[in-house]
């Protein structure tokens, strides 16, 4: 019997309060917010920022986001207006990887890196 309910990643926040805000301009919601803790929703995934932050692990750390459409969510999401706003790297639009998945490639403030990428079936 499958008794997973959901996976949740920790991911490191160099500044918590500004990564929760990067996330919201994302569109994720927070759901809870605890003493160096954000949990941050969309639909039924969510994942955890964590008032934590080494170099070598936030640039290491990646998430996989599956859409339907990834061009539809990168128009509404509009990542390239959050560069000036939080100082991130500009992303890089989606386009078809040589792995056969079309994906967009996004930086949170703390340099987590985030594959907006299309559920190729």
């Amino acid at each position: 019997m499958d008794q997973v309910l959901a996976l949740r990643p920790f991911l490191p926040a160099a500044d918590l309060e500004k990564s929760k805000r990067f996330y919201q301009a994302l569109g994720f919601k927070v759901t809870l917010q605890e003493a160096g803790l954000v949990v941050l929703k969309s639909g039924s995934f969510s994942f955890i920022l964590k008032n934590f932050y080494a170099k070598e692990v936030a640039e290491n750390t990646m998430v996989q986001m599956l859409l339907r459409d990834v061009d539809a969510w990168w128009r509404e999401a509009d990542p390239a207006r959050l560069v000036a706003e939080f100082g991130v790297m500009a992303p890089r639009p989606p386009a078809m990887q040589p792995w056969g998945m079309k994906v967009g490639f996004i930086f949170d403030p703390s340099g987590v890196l985030w594959h907006a990428a299309e559920v190729p079936f």
